[in-house]
This record gives structure tokens, C-alpha cells and sequence, in this order.
């Protein structure tokens, strides 16, 4: 058994071999040679985590696992867009086993059988398959539904029992993890004179008056700023500019649009094709076979609203009838014909608010009604259903409001739908209802309704024929070819009037080129096959071929000055700024007198009741060098020096000082100071193991 699933788990591993094999083959052993990367000591690599490498294979099999998991849970193949967030999950898993693991075993941190039991089964099941198996009325949690799962193990597939085993261990680290997570976070404590000084730092109060000078009070033609001023402020602060490997691009888009001629053949087909629908006897069948559109044929269950194509361009919909073809705003032409009209399962609309109070004693059940009881004379004593909800609810409709949509009868427990589908009129239930899952409050929002209509739909795509794709790619192709350099590429763009696009600081992992969707292709040959100033072939994205020209590689650490120049020199510049500014208010004592020197820029406000513990000067911005100055202040009349802020230059008077009275116990806020520090803590924590295994990222050579 155990030979036949290591089998099925390599299956597509022996596939993959047997195409590289292939591939080897058909071109030669240059491949292989001395010169070739692709077999080196390093080139299978996707990272290195705590000075361990990280192998392409080990990635992969850690995507499968979430990759199953995901389909498992939601019954489908995950789109590229979502493998792109299932990958960075394997990697943040590959992390947190290899960085974690080392830890769990120096505490001695283990998960026993009875506890792995008590998660999945017993009295504290997690949260993952409180999520996984609710009740969809109720968005309850269904241990039937656990129950019936666990059983069904017994008869279950390999497959089955080895996903199940697969989430079990994934149950376990999660597990380790918290517990690790509250042994560090419960170990945060505040003293007395850290509370004290929390205490001092609220509500120590000061009234000021504040001048504001910005930089732009000084012209930037004023200040000179060579690029060694400029290398010099990074190498002094080069924590400020830690950058990802990233690339400088050029490229030319060759736009994919349909051409007037592809338009009109695209209004000529869905007229065609409008006609033969309308005298159709097969609507469904010809719908299905004609349509580009996801729905091609449709049945509006009561309640649900009919197509907004439809209501949007016809006034009163009548059976029969085809409609269109409209314009949509999808870029495509569309056409509906109401195929029948007829009696449907009735359904209705309400809402509630459930006070859940299943596996309960009767004593506590009884406590229960009570406060559903008192609930419900709130509302009728005018407390909105919604906001009552919101307040009381106690599963997943309350963040709606306690909305249960459109329902059928058979949809609900019976003393739950026999009361709704019994009311007369809408509103509020004036008696509190219960069921399985406890007490429920409820309001009828829609009468039972039974009108039901089938809807055929046409759709085509305004798009590019392939006559005009065709035409593009050869233009495109063209240039590509005849561009062998970034000379060439210039010359080729500015001769044929090419508008050259520019993408500057494109980071490794990314999947866009300023406005272009799905751009990977492009970045991956950028960082993996091209050479500085090389000109890429021909890629095809969802609207457009470019071209690209690889102008600059940037490696990860400090930035280069090309990279961060402007932000450099807004830097430097602002420090000269800040000298001149300093320079002409040197002499003045008062903030009148400052304030003239810069008339037309400087603003002079007032503050009554700062906080020594803000971070924000009212009507400047941020500014906590100004405002830990203030409180530095001692007596009232006292004057800062000039402050250098990064929105500007602060000068502060201090009118009054009000310091926080000393009060009984500071035991709130060391309280508040601890539970702050806790809540922190987890994040802290993976950070700080992050930074010491000293995490390596080359994913975006492979994805």
C-alpha cells in the first residue's frame, strides 16, 4: 500500500523527468557542458533559509501540499493568481519549519495524541475546522458534520486519508506555533515606573504657540548639491535605502485593439446570429453553442435580479422576446432572449439575530432566552434590526446586519421556515423563535415570490481578430529583430515613432509593468537570461506585445544613487534648506520677529493642549523632535532653537506647562503597556528569526 502511494505521489516527478530527459536530447550537450548554469552547485537553489539551502524540489512538494489543501477545501483548481499567493504560502511555511523547529526543540515544545485528539475532535476544535464545516444557515459550527467526516475515513481512498493526515500535521505546527507565540507574548511585563511614566506621557498637557517654516520658503535654485554630497548621505545612512534586487526597463507596447474592420465584423455576427436566436426553437442549445459569455443560458431563481444588460436597456421585459444586441462595459456585444416565464420554488428574504445555545444546559439555555427576550424589546421600542444584529448576532449574517439573502423552505430547519414562510406582512416577528441552533429574533425584509424566468444569452467579444493580432506581431517581431541592442532599440522606436515606455526600479518578484497585467514572463527574462542593454524577443501579454530593453541589473543591499537619486536629493537639499533657515532666524527672539523673516511661507499657530506622548504637531504634521522639545521647555516665555523636522523648521513657545498629577495606582496603564507589548510580540518574534537566519530569496529565477 505504502509502495503504491509513494508511486502516485511521483507520478508527475517521473513525467517531469522523462521531458527534461527529452529535452537533453533534442538539444545536445551544450546544455550540460562546463559553461552551463542550469546544473551548477547553486542553479537548483530557490533560497537559503538559516544558512540551509532550499531546493527546487522541496519547494515544489511544499506548493503541492497547499496547492491540495486549497482544492480540498474550495473543490477546484487554484488560477495562476492564486498559485501566485499559494507559493509565497509554501515559502512562508518553508520559514517558519526550518526557522521554527530549532526552537520548539530547545524549549521542549511538543504536541502530545490526546491533545492532537482534543483539537479534532474533542471539546476545543480549531478554528480551521470550526471554519471548514459550518452549517450554511447558520454559519454555525456542525460537529455533525465532523462527525460524519471522521466516520467516513474508515471506507475513505488513499487520497482522502492522506490529505486528512497532510492537515493534521498542518493542525500540529500550528499548534507549536501558538503555543510558542504565548509563551513569549505572556512573558511581557511593565513595571510600576514604566507605567508611571506611560501615565506622565498622556496626560501631561502644554500650551504653545508654534512657528512653521517649510522647505520651499527656500528656493531650490538656492542650493547646489553635487553627487558626492549625495553618496556621501547614503553611505551615512544606509539602513535608509535597503532595496530588492530590481531592474531598470525600457520597452515598446504594441497595442492589441480590434480595428474598424474587426468591429464591424464582430456588430455583423451578433445581428446575424440576434435574428436566428430570436426565431430559435432550441434557445438554451443554440445559446451554449454561439456564446462567448460564462452563462449562455440561465434560470432566475425568485428573488434574483434579472440580467443588468437586460433591465438597464428594456423597460418591461416580456416572454418571448430577444432583445439587443448592447454595448456592455466588459468590451463586448450582448443579446437576450426571455425564453419562458414560470411559477418556480418559492422563496422569500429575512433576517435575524441567532443567540446560539446548542449542547447548553437548561439553565443556561433559559439565561439565554432571557436576553434574546430582552433584545427583542429593544428593537420594538425602535433599536434598528441591523444594528441590533451587529451587536447581538452570534453568527455569520450579524456583520451583515443578520441578512439571510433569498431562501426556500426547504433550505431551513421547519420552526424556523414554517414561521418565516407563515408571515403575512414584512417586519419584525413579534415573538422570539426557537430552533437546534438556539433562540432566533427574526424580520421578513421579502414576501414569498415564485416568478421564475429562463434567460438565453449571446455574448462576443470585442477583441482583435486574428488577422489583426497577426498584423501586430509582425510589427512587433520586426522591431524585436532589427533591434540588437539598446542603440538600435532607440533608433528603431524614434524612426518607426515608437513611444518608449520606461520601468524603473521593477522589483524581482513582480508581476506588472507599470499599467500591463501578467508581465512575469518579462520580468523573469530580465532577471534570469538578459544581460545589461540586452533587447528581449517578442512577449505576449493580455493586451498588448512589447518589446523590452534590460537597462540597468540593481542587486539587493544599499541602494545606487541612479535608484534613489531624487529621494537623496530631496534629503540633502532639505538639510541645506534647513542651515539657511536656521542661519537668517539666528538673532531673533521672538516668534513675530522669525516669522517676518519668511512672510509669505512661515504660519504661526497655537497649540492649548499638546501631549507629551503625540507624534503630531496640529496644522504641521508629523513632528516628534518638536514636540519631545516642548516638553524639555521649563518655564513659560522659553523659546526653542530652530527644530529640524522633515516637514521643515519648528520654533516652539511655551505659554504653560501642565504636568500629569500623580495618581493612587498605575496599575491600568502597565496593564495597557503589557497587553500593547503582547499583542506585538508574534510579529516581533518572526521578524527578529527571520532576520537572524538571514532569509535568501532567488523564487523569482524559477516563477
Amino acid at each position: 500500500m505504502a509502495l503504491i502511494k509513494k508511486i502516485r505521489q511521483r507520478t508527475g516527478l517521473a513525467i517531469g523527468v522523462i521531458a527534461v530527459g527529452l529535452i537533453f536530447f533534442l538539444v545536445g550537450g551544450d546544455l550540460l557542458g562546463p559553461n552551463s548554469t542550469l546544473l551548477g552547485s547553486s542553479a537548483n537553489n530557490v533560497g537559503e533559509i538559516a544558512g540551509e539551502d532550499v531546493s527546487y524540489e522541496e519547494y515544489i512538494r511544499k506548493i503541492e501540499e497547499i496547492k491540495i489543501s486549497f482544492q480540498q477545501n474550495t473543490g477546484r483548481t487554484p488560477s495562476e493568481n492564486e498559485m501566485s499567493t499559494l507559493r509565497e504560502q509554501a515559502w512562508q511555511a518553508l520559514i517558519v519549519d526550518k526557522v521554527f523547529a530549532e526552537q520548539y526543540e530547545a524549549l521542549g515544545l511538543t504536541i502530545s495524541d490526546a491533545e492532537l485528539v482534543d483539537m479534532v475532535q474533542g471539546k476545543n476544535i480549531i478554528a480551521e475546522l470550526r471554519q471548514q464545516l459550518t452549517n450554511p444557515v447558520t454559519g454555525e459550527f456542525d460537529r455533525s458534520q465532523l462527525i460524519s467526516f471522521l466516520q467516513s475515513l474508515e471506507t475513505a481512498g488513499p487520497e482522502q486519508v492522506a490529505f486528512w493526515e497532510q492537515q493534521e500535521k498542518m493542525f500540529a505546527k500550528g499548534r507549536l506555533r501558538i503555543k510558542y507565540d504565548n509563551l513569549l507574548s505572556t512573558s511581557e511585563y511593565a513595571n510600576s515606573k514604566e507605567g508611571k511614566l506611560e501615565h506622565r506621557m498622556a496626560n501631561s498637557i502644554a500650551d504653545v504657540d508654534h512657528l512653521f517654516i517649510p522647505f520651499y520658503a527656500v528656493s531650490d535654485s538656492a542650493v547646489s548639491v553635487s553627487d558626492s554630497e549625495l553618496k556621501a548621505y547614503i553611505s551615512k545612512y544606509p539602513e535608509k535605502f535597503k532595496v530588492k534586487n530590481a531592474a531598470d526597463l525600457e520597452y515598446v507596447s504594441f497595442e492589441l485593439t480590434p480595428s474598424s474592420e474587426d468591429s464591424a465584423a464582430v456588430i455583423a455576427e451578433i445581428k446575424r446570429l440576434t435574428e436566428e436566436l430570436r426565431t430559435s426553437d432550441a434557445d438554451s442549445a443554440f445559446a451554449l453553442r454561439n456564446s462567448d459569455g460564462q452563462n449562455p443560458f440561465i434560470v432566475i431563481a425568485p428573488g434574483e435580479e434579472l440580467p443588468n444588460t437586460l433591465t438597464s436597456n428594456v423597460d418591461d421585459v416580456q416572454v418571448g422576446e430577444t432583445y439587443g444586441p448592447f454595448l456592455t462595459n466588459r468590451s463586448s456585444y450582448i443579446t437576450h432572449k426571455v425564453t419562458s416565464k414560470f411559477d418556480g420554488t418559492p422563496r422569500m428574504r429575512a433576517a435575524h439575530i441567532l443567540f446560539g445555545a446548542q449542547d447548553m444546559s437548561d439553565d443556561a439555555k433559559a439565561e439565554v432566552r432571557q436576553n434574546a427576550e430582552n433584545v427583542l424589546k429593544e428593537i420594538q421600542n425602535g433599536l434598528d434590526f441591523a444594528t441590533a444584529a451587529a451587536q447581538y448576532g452570534q453568527d455569520g449574517t450579524a456583520q451583515r446586519g443578520g441578512d439571510l439573502g433569498w431562501f426556500a423552505k426547504a433550505d431551513f430547519v421547519d420552526a424556523f421556515a414554517d414561521v418565516s414562510f407563515a408571515a403575512k406582512t414584512t417586519g419584525l416577528i413579534n415573538r422570539i423563535i426557537e430552533t437546534e441552533f438556539g433562540y432566533h429574533i427574526i424580520s421578513i425584509t421579502e414576501l414569498p415570490k415564485s416568478t421564475s424566468y429562463k434567460i438565453a444569452t449571446i455574448e462576443l467579444e470585442l477583441g482583435p481578430s486574428d488577422v489583426t493580432r497577426n498584423d501586430v506581431f509582425r510589427k512587433a517581431d520586426l522591431f524585436a529583430s532589427t533591434s540588437g541592442n539598446a542603440a538600435e532599440f532607440t533608433t528603431n522606436a524614434e524612426k518607426d515613432g515608437y513611444r518608449i515606455i520606461q520601468a524603473n526600479n521593477v522589483d524581482a518578484f513582480g508581476r506588472t509593468l507599470n499599467n500591463l497585467l501578467n508581465a512575469r514572463e518579462v520580468i523573469r527574462w530580465a532577471f534570469n537570461e538578459a544581460s545589461e542593454g540586452a533587447v528581449s524577443t517578442v512577449f505576449e501579454l493580455d493586451n498588448a506585445y512589447i518589446v523590452a530593453n534590460l537597462k540597468k541589473k540593481y542587486e539587493e543591499g544599499t541602494a545606487s544613487l541612479d535608484q534613489v537619486r531624487q529621494q537623496v536629493l530631496v534629503q540633502v537639499r532639505n538639510d541645506k534648506k534647513a542651515e539657511i533657515i536656521k542661519g537668517k532666524l539666528a538673532g531673533k527672539t521672538t516668534l513675530e520677529e522669525m516669522q517676518s523673516v519668511f512672510p509669505n511661507e512661515a504660519s504661526l499657530d497655537k497649540s492649548p493642549d499638546l501631549r507629551m506622548n503625540a507624534s503630531v504637531l496640529p496644522g504641521v504634521g508629523y513632528a516628534p523632535k518638536a514636540i519631545g522639545a516642548t516638553f524639555g521647555l521649563k518655564n513659560p516665555g522659553d523659546v526653542s532653537k530652530p527644530i529640524h523636522e522633515d516637514v521643515g523648521i519648528i520654533v516652539i513657545k511655551l505659554n504653560t506647562l501642565t504636568p500629569a498629577a500623580d495618581i493612587a495606582s498605575y496599575n491600568s496603564y502597565q496593564s495597557q503597556l503589557t497587553l500593547n507589548a503582547s499583542q506585538r510580540t508574534a510579529y516581533m518574534i518572526m521578524m527578529a528569526l527571520e532576520d537572524l537566519a538571514d532569509v535568501k530569496d532567488y523564487r523569482y529565477k524559477f516563477f
